[in-house]
């Protein structure tokens, strides 16, 4: 098991490569097909349950640009897993190269304290929290602007933008009454 590191490899002409980690694979494949279809830039959408990568296909994958974590709020499992994948990632991914992505934000049966567990990962490794929805088409089109927004970014597709520059702008920040236990 080794660390996937973000400038092992040299990046590919008008590519961007995006890692989509979620352990129960509901919303992954919708946002995969989503992703593939985009006509500006190529993109190369790989899939994971969990990190790490096998050894076996590391020399043909190719280099990658984004990883994507995303947590199902109402599965406990879901935000485990994303948390022990962390530690199979190079430092320099969080420059600018990780987000999560959140679904069923808005599910009553989610327990709040989930909800501000995740803020807190995101705000602690200065990564970017999206919210989406995956019950509708409309949502997973909306998730998927915002992911090749960022994605092209990471790419290194957008001139005069870095991947830490926006990171900076997108990172998910705490509020100050994140201990509180309500928003209300």
């Amino acid at each position: 098991m080794s660390l996937l590191k973000p400038f092992s490899k040299l990046p590919d002409l008008n590519t961007a490569n995006i890692l989509l980690v979620e352990s129960e694979e509901q919303f992954q494949q919708s946002l995969a097909d989503a992703l593939v279809e985009e006509t500006g830039v190529i993109v190369n959408v790989r899939l994971a349950k969990t990190l790490p990568l096998p050894m076996e296909n590391d020399e043909s994958r190719p280099r990658i640009d984004l990883v994507v974590f995303i947590i199902n709020l109402t599965s406990e499992l879901s935000f485990r897993s994303a948390e022990d994948s962390l530690k199979y990632l190079d430092p320099r991914y969080f420059l600018g190269k990780v987000c999560f992505m959140v679904t069923n934000a808005r599910n009553a049966s989610v327990p709040t304290e989930r909800l501000d567990a995740v803020r807190r990962l995101a705000a602690s490794l200065h990564c970017p929290l999206l919210f989406a929805e995956d019950q509708t088409p409309e949502g997973v089109t909306s998730a998927t602007e915002r992911l090749l927004t960022i994605l092209k970014v990471a790419a290194g597709l957008v001139p005069m933008t870095t991947a830490l520059y926006l990171s900076n702008l997108t990172r998910c920040n705490l509020p100050p009454d994140i201990d509180q236990p309500s928003f209300d």
